[in-house]
């Protein structure tokens, strides 16, 4: 069954010249029918260099807002309109224009999971995997971080030369990693490694034997030589590695760790969006659009 319907969407994108982006944390039955699997901002540029005139993201709604951006002209495609994001969704323009009123000399860095419209009053936008590097370039030494408090924490620690100030946001999924899960993990699996994402709990961090993106803990199991690994990230991380390095043992630091956004999407979904059923077009008016362009644009031109 769930082959007799990857055979048709395979057959389906190749008629009507779609592209189909998964993040990492969708379920493998939608990976192996994607073009391009990744993190979030990896998959808005693949998307940028194809030629294909409609692009279907696997994701989140500012993933594919994100997409929008970098390909204006191709129809963007998000594969579920519930799937949205509580982080991206969490801080709006109008508070933030507030928070910058009482810090007027701060740059304002935004984190890509933020909503377009969040973005369009921010300076600079940083993924995961590219934030200290952009903030470290950036020559203001007063940084205004949202909305994950995490990430901007684990920058700011190795920045001591920079003042930050971090508001009260971050990602419900990973926030529910605690130091007590961390060390009944490192308990139980005394041999493993310890990989986790900085959007997790300070305190979690600090356990860790390494800290990265997505695609940067997919990495890093993959290339060491280590045989077993603790991975603090959603769930779904588990399940690629383990099919992925079968040689290998890969144990959750919490079966807690679920993102309900990210598994809204079913393979059903992305043939229905092929066949032009479901899914939802995005659009984005011009003073959003060219707001939101040049704060990522602004990411691009520091590295």
């Amino acid at each position: 069954m769930i082959k007799d319907i990857q055979q048709e969407i395979i057959k389906l994108k190749k008629e009507k010249d779609i592209c189909i982006l998964a993040h990492c944390y969708q379920a493998p039955e939608i990976l192996e029918v994607a073009d391009f699997v990744g993190d979030s901002f990896a998959l808005s540029v693949e998307a940028s260099k194809v030629k294909n005139k409609t692009v279907i993201m696997c994701g989140v709604r500012f993933m594919a807002e994100t997409v929008k951006i970098l390909s204006p002209d191709k129809k963007v495609i998000l594969s579920n309109p519930d799937a949205g994001c509580p982080m991206a969704e969490m801080m709006d323009r109008e508070v933030i224009a507030e928070v910058k009123q009482l810090y007027p000399d701060y740059t304002v860095v935004a984190y890509i999971n933020t909503t377009s419209e969040l973005k369009t009053i921010c300076d600079v936008c940083v993924t995961s995997s590219s934030a200290l590097k952009i903030c470290k370039k950036i020559e203001n030494d007063n940084i205004l971080f949202i909305p994950d408090c995490n990430l901007g924490d684990w920058i700011a620690k190795q920045m001591p030369e920079k003042n930050f100030k971090l508001l009260n946001g971050g990602c419900p999924t990973h926030a529910k990693f605690s130091e007590g899960d961390a060390l009944k993990a490192k308990k139980k699996h005394p041999d493993a490694l310890f990989l986790v994402h900085p959007e997790c709990k300070p305190e979690v961090v600090a356990l860790a034997d390494y800290v990265g993106s997505t695609t940067g803990i997919m990495d890093f199991a993959k290339n060491s030589d280590a045989k077993e690994f603790i991975i603090g990230t959603e769930n779904s991380i588990v399940t690629h590695l383990q099919l992925q390095c079968p040689d290998k043992m890969f144990y959750p630091l919490s079966k807690d760790c679920i993102c309900h956004n990210m598994k809204a999407t079913t393979l059903v979904d992305v043939l229905n969006c092929c066949k032009g059923q479901f899914g939802e077009e995005i659009t984005l008016d011009k003073e959003v659009f060219e707001g939101a362009k040049r704060c990522i644009d602004e990411m691009i031109r520091l590295g």
